[in-house]
């Protein structure tokens, strides 16, 4: 038996929840969806036909067959608390958040006669709210659930659902999440701060950062972060946050000692085995960490070249989000490296820079 899902509601038109939105009314199927958020942006969304109507308040989503929680974690979890308890057996409730045990362990507590399915899509951009949703912004990232759907026929057309924002369904349980979630995303961001931090020291004479070259700037992009998107990710995986710290302490602190002990076959190894470990990272994919997709661009050494890039690409909607000067040889030209939130986006910014003149080296 596969539940009937006819009718969604969506709590938190935000970047996330209005891009489900825009994304399903783009697709060929007819659900009816409601939503709940801030008066105007409900309006925008009624005029621009991504909502069929307005929630006047957050337990009239109790109505729909599916429900998508898609607000800041812990209004997440306050609203989680409050909503589930009161859903039918006919209705299934998502959160989209970024931690998925304080929800699992939450829905243990609650008596519902619904059904949970934790979720985290794995993707995003650097600016949020509904006017920067996207229909697409899913297109082949990863979607973590919390449910085996692929073992439940019951859950099919919530499957149905997910495959129409383009993601690629991932079954993770909530602790395992979590637990990878620290290592590869939180942690990292933890280090980026840490070492640009560490790095920022200044001298009469230098400042150190002034020499920090590409390398450094790849490894620490994250750190341009704001806290505010990180404070209610660190509260609630707190533990799994703080075991990742102490096992990146044991391995630093080992590799501490062989430096110490000049155990050079020791650090050879742990090179080698480094980069066979990164070597299997899959490329051309959004993880837990969001790429950038690259391209390289010649550039004669004359004035106004950067501007003439940046206007065509401006005139084009196709947003740079990091631009960066890799080789320079003065009176001749350079290499700049531009950087882009998607391989599509990339590959439209070459042809665009293609047709007015620019060449564009392998790197």
């Amino acid at each position: 038996m596969k539940q009937n899902i006819n009718h969604i509601s969506i709590i938190g038109l935000g970047l996330i929840g209005g891009s489900i939105a825009k994304a399903i009314k783009n697709s060929d199927e007819n659900y009816l969806i409601t939503a709940y958020d801030k008066d105007q942006v409900l309006e925008n969304a009624l005029t621009e036909n991504v909502i069929n109507k307005k929630l006047q308040s957050i337990d009239e989503a109790g109505e729909a067959d599916l429900i998508f929680l898609c607000l800041p974690i812990e209004t997440n979890l306050e609203v989680f608390k409050k909503l589930a308890p009161k859903i039918s057996d006919k209705t299934i409730i998502s959160d989209v958040s970024g931690i998925k045990l304080p929800f699992q362990r939450e829905w243990e507590k609650l008596d519902s006669k619904g059904y949970y399915i934790g979720g985290h899509p794995m993707t995003g951009k650097e600016i949020g709210g509904y006017e920067n949703s996207d229909p697409l912004l899913f297109e082949n990232s990863v979607y973590i659930v919390t449910e085996n759907l692929k073992k439940n026929s019951y859950f099919e057309n919530f499957k149905q659902v997910l495959e129409l924002l383009g993601v690629n369904i991932l079954f993770i349980p909530a602790k395992q999440h979590d637990v990878i979630a620290a290592s590869v995303s939180h942690l990292p961001q933890l280090l980026a701060v840490t070492l640009v931090n560490t790095a920022s020291l200044k001298t009469d004479e230098y400042n150190f950062l002034d020499l920090a070259a590409g390398g450094f700037r790849d490894l620490t992009r994250i750190a341009s972060s704001e806290y505010d998107i990180w404070d209610q990710v660190i509260k609630q995986n707190k533990d799994q946050i703080i075991t990742a710290i102490d096992e990146f302490s044991y391995e630093l602190h080992s590799l501490k000692k062989w430096i110490e002990k000049d155990k050079t076959k020791k650090i050879s190894t742990y090179f080698e085995n480094a980069r066979k470990s990164r070597d299997e990272i899959p490329k051309n994919s959004k993880g837990f960490l969001n790429p950038l997709h690259e391209i390289f661009i010649f550039v004669k050494d004359e004035p106004g070249v950067i501007s003439k890039i940046s206007t065509k690409l401006f005139e084009e909607n196709i947003n740079i989000k990091d631009i960066e000067l890799l080789k320079i040889r003065e009176g001749n030209g350079g290499t700049f490296r531009l950087s882009f939130e998607t391989k599509k986006i990339a590959e439209s910014a070459k042809s665009v820079l293609s047709d007015i003149g620019f060449k564009f080296n392998e790197m």
